[in-house]
């Protein structure tokens, strides 16, 4: 006679919390979402990559879910207030918070924030990565990646790297570029990127680290020339310019993403809902195509895995910070 295999106390007890984790609240959210028109709060100004790319995605949610879906710019404080507005909001869904790696230095460099970037914000998915370059003038003496570093060797502090504002995604990559190639430079912080771009061009710095896509233009034009993109791989929009990985520099990999997620105490089956539909939305050619036109590659993801991402992305920016001596704000 067969011997019955009863579940263990431990088991017994996981099975009770997934299924709480469920409430019939939340299953009723999820028949019924969206029961209104929903919003994406953006922590950028009206017309850069991340709005973009949140009017992109948005346009086409609201097109499978059936309500109108519109697009709140709240820029300033690092994000925090765009944030904090979907942190605060009613968990059903409706809500939604452009996220981005932004998101996570955001959480390092402050010492406290009205809400908590892991617990109160529950990303969805991914929606795309975009890379950073390292830039000189196109006359520059210093040909590729290898022969700047070694000119930082031989000249302690008198490489000029320039960077937009202090504790910026694109700041703290220039100070992992200098703790990853171990090289003593300066860093050279500007307000935007279009006074980063000038700075350049009139050779008031060395070498720029901007996010590739607003200085491609540039690039193309014969004004810059990139030595280095960040990401994993080459971008296709510079096949020949290798990664600063490839070019001898290991642990200087940093791509640039942005997601969406909601409110942290969302029922996961209407998170699954929006999940669904944004990664329907990011398969379609004609998203890839506006996307990549932005130089940003479509790239979804599970909510688990965009919410791993956040946290791995908080301790490695926190320990960037750390180490350049950041003061926290």
């Amino acid at each position: 006679m067969p011997r019955l295999l009863f579940p263990s106390r431990r088991d017994l007890l996981m099975l009770a919390t997934a299924l709480c984790a469920i409430s019939p609240s939340g299953w009723a959210q999820a028949q019924s979402f969206p029961a209104r028109p929903l919003r994406i709060v953006v922590p950028f100004a009206a017309g850069g990559a991340g709005d973009l790319t949140a009017r992109i995605v948005g346009a086409e949610l609201s097109t499978s879910l059936g309500q109108p879906v519109t697009i709140e710019n709240r820029p300033g404080a690092g994000g925090v207030v765009a944030a904090e507005t979907v942190a605060r909001a009613e968990a059903d869904g409706h809500t939604m918070f452009l996220m981005s790696n932004g998101t996570a230095v955001t959480a390092s460099l402050f010492r406290s924030l009205p809400y908590d970037t892991l617990k109160d914000l529950a990303p969805v998915s991914t929606l795309g990565t975009f890379d950073l370059a390292v830039l000189v003038p196109a006359d520059s003496p210093f040909r590729t990646l290898g022969e700047l570093i070694a000119f930082a060797k031989a000249n302690p502090n008198k490489l000029n790297i320039g960077s937009i504002n202090i504790g910026s995604t694109q700041n703290l990559a220039a100070e992992l570029f200098k703790s990853s190639a171990d090289i003593d430079a300066q860093i050279v912080p500007f307000k935007a990127t279009p006074e980063l771009v000038g700075a350049l061009r009139g050779k008031q710095v060395d070498v720029g680290v901007e996010i590739l896509g607003p200085t491609l233009a540039q690039i193309k034009a014969g004004a810059f020339r990139a030595l280095a993109v960040t990401g994993k791989k080459r971008s296709s929009a510079l096949p020949e310019v290798p990664t600063a990985v490839e070019a001898g520099v290991k642990g200087f990999q940093e791509s640039s993403w942005n997601a969406l997620a909601v409110p942290g105490k969302t029922p996961r089956p209407v998170i699954d809902r929006l999940h669904k539909d944004i990664v329907a939305a990011l398969a379609k050619p004609e998203v890839k195509k506006k996307l990549a036109d932005l130089n940003i590659d479509a790239d979804p993801s599970t909510p688990d895995e965009a919410a791993l991402l956040l946290a791995s992305d908080i301790r490695r920016w926190g320990a960037v910070i750390d180490k350049a001596g950041i003061p926290k704000q």
